[in-house]
């Protein structure tokens, strides 16, 4: 069953808050309802239009085993696309986007090869009986530190089926990498940014956190709906 858009959470979760009028972006001028005050209200008619565009590209790239790749470096949404990401066993970038993560293959394996060769010398006491207490807190350090890097990815293999970006701005980074590789992108778009990098526009605020909470909760139950389609699938 498809996941259902409503309305009036979107509405409650403040969605529809625009950014002051004065740092518009005048592409973005069909989302907008209307202007309050100072600021522009985003149409939620629009914003359950993207939605529902983007929700069934979701579930079908979880349902044909890829990977979505959830990004959202701005501090207030750290955890919660982290917390999403992880619900679905998806990868995801909190920390600052490294540049060439997506595009710099062999520096990012390269990256990840050793943080996976010393996470595996660690478990196994390898280190701790060829090295000394202070020099197996260095590799611990060493391991903390490419985990915040990279902890995210480290069960991307190669590139991404989708790109997830919670606000477009902060994260054009990412965008702009997943546009190199002709990779999909779904980004939260406000009313200060240019939609035309992104594939799948989602009209919305990119500031609340309850907003973001709940924009990434439907495309949380898409990945479920497209994994469990490729489970039953696979049973026959």
């Amino acid at each position: 069953m498809a996941t259902k858009v409503d309305l009036k959470a979107l509405l409650e979760a403040g969605v529809h808050f625009g950014h002051r009028t004065s740092r518009w972006h005048p592409k973005m001028a069909p989302y907008i309802h209307s202007k309050r005050q100072d600021s522009h209200v985003i149409d939620l008619v629009k914003t359950a239009e993207g939605l529902d565009a983007a929700l069934p590209f979701i579930a079908k790239t979880a349902a044909a085993g890829k990977k979505v790749l959830f990004v959202g470096t701005k501090k207030q949404h750290k955890d919660i696309v982290k917390a999403a990401a992880e619900s679905v066993g998806q990868p995801y970038v909190t920390e600052r986007w490294i540049g060439g993560m997506l595009t710099n293959t062999s520096t990012m394996n390269t990256q990840l090869k050793k943080l996976h060769d010393l996470e595996r010398r660690m478990a196994s006491g390898e280190l701790e009986k060829r090295y000394n207490k202070l020099e197996v807190q260095r590799f611990q350090e060493e391991i903390d530190t490419l985990n915040m890097k990279y902890g995210g990815i480290k069960g991307l293999n190669g590139k991404p089926g989708a790109v997830i970006v919670v606000d477009i701005k902060t994260d054009m980074n990412a965008v702009r990498e997943a546009n190199r590789l002709d990779v999909p992108v779904v980004g939260v778009v406000d009313t200060n940014c240019d939609p035309d990098p992104i594939d799948y526009i989602i009209p919305g605020n990119d500031d609340s956190i309850k907003g973001t909470e709940l924009i990434l909760s439907y495309f949380v139950e898409s990945i479920k709906e497209g994994a469990g389609k490729a489970k039953t699938e696979g049973a026959k």
